[in-house]
């Protein structure tokens, strides 16, 4: 455990809302919530005036509207968004190259080693901080420690505005301290899963084995192992490979005739592979993902030996991980085709070092 490294996790607030908030002023300190308001619709961002009515991103627009009534829709700008996270890792420049952007409104920093010789890590996340508010008129929220995890975990704690420091004596103390619920790539199932094999904090975790964590969690449990020790040897990557490609749709209406399934997996695999030319990327795993009408979900891979790259070859495996989920009695809402594991990367696994990032069931 490198107690010496010093690492920052600057997450933006309410990112999309934020900005839209600030480019039209007229909706500021107004609960709003970018994306459709239409009946299948779903929230991609609150800002924090609609979250105080409990709507929260990824819910369905109608519940939203139903819980906030005065709720303003607006219409998501993505290239906006691109470029204003670009103009917050100009500033991060400014102080590091050591860079692992995580999305477009969070990012990892090792300043260990920074541009300008500055001794505390929570002098230079204060620093940061003050500049995106002068210069882009945005909040960040900023959490400092000395590895990726408790960064993380502090940048979500002081929310909104946030800035907090875990210091390495002060790290067992805090971890024991924190609901399971708030480590990082614990959500609602995991949770739940914990809360039943009487895990409910950093203490209770820290109790149980490295056995028994990865009998029930696989390889995410010696993650979580650690972390309740304050371990997490994972480096800040300033170089993120493409881990996977996807896409999703949601269908305009619940659908359950096998022919209707088929035509709407035919365009997700053909959208899939239309943006696997355009990024020249081949993998060898194929996931489908099914949410249904009451918007619970499931996934399935399948791994080949040969590049998935094109719909000849996606397609047939898609329709044959359908084959698996029963839909006649359950209306699908939503279809989905992702393809992963790198060509390049599993026919050099044997060769890497094996860094687990684990996927997030939630977004603040």
């Amino acid at each position: 455990m490198n107690e010496n490294r010093k690492i920052i996790h600057i997450d933006m607030d309410a990112f999309y809302a934020s900005v839209e908030q600030r480019n039209h002023p007229e909706l500021k300190g107004k609960p709003i919530a970018v994306g459709h308001a239409e009946k299948r619709g779903v929230v991609a961002a609150a800002s924090y005036e609609a979250r105080k009515f409990g709507v929260r991103s990824a819910m369905p627009s109608q519940q939203a509207i139903k819980i906030c009534p005065q709720l303003i829709f607006v219409e998501g700008h993505m290239e906006t968004y691109k470029q204003v996270s670009a103009q917050i890792h100009q500033i991060f420049h400014d102080y590091t190259d050591l860079i692992e952007p995580i999305s477009l409104d969070e990012a990892f920093l090792d300043v260990t080693e920074n541009k300008k010789g500055i001794e505390l890590a929570v002098d230079i996340a204060r620093e940061i901080k003050r500049r995106i508010r002068e210069e882009l008129h945005l909040i960040a929220s900023a959490g400092i420690s000395y590895n990726k995890f408790l960064a993380k975990v502090a940048s979500d704690y002081r929310k909104p505005d946030g800035l907090c420091t875990i210091h390495p004596k002060q790290a067992q103390e805090f971890i024991d301290r924190l609901p399971i619920e708030q480590f990082w790539g614990v959500g609602p199932v995991t949770a739940k899963k914990m809360h039943s094999l009487g895990i409910y904090n950093g203490a209770t975790l820290r109790q149980c084995s490295l056995d028994m964590l990865t009998r029930q969690f696989g390889k995410a449990g010696k993650l979580y192992y650690e972390f309740a020790r304050g371990i997490d040897h994972r480096p800040v990557e300033a170089v993120r490979i493409r881990k996977s490609i996807g896409c999703e749709h949601t269908l305009e209406k619940d659908i359950t005739l096998r022919s209707s399934v088929i035509i709407e997996l035919y365009h997700v695999a053909r959208e899939l592979t239309e943006r696997l030319s355009a990024k020249g990327f081949q993998g060898s795993t194929l996931t489908l993902k099914v949410k249904f009408h009451d918007f619970t979900q499931i996934t399935r891979s399948i791994s080949v030996r040969y590049a998935l790259d094109k719909l000849e070859n996606i397609l047939p495996l898609a329709k044959q991980l359908l084959k698996e989920v029963d839909y006649e009695h359950h209306p699908i809402r939503l279809l989905g085709l992702a393809v992963s594991n790198p060509r390049e990367e599993s026919q050099n696994a044997s060769d890497q070092p094996e860094w687990i990032q684990l996927e997030l069931e939630f977004k603040d």
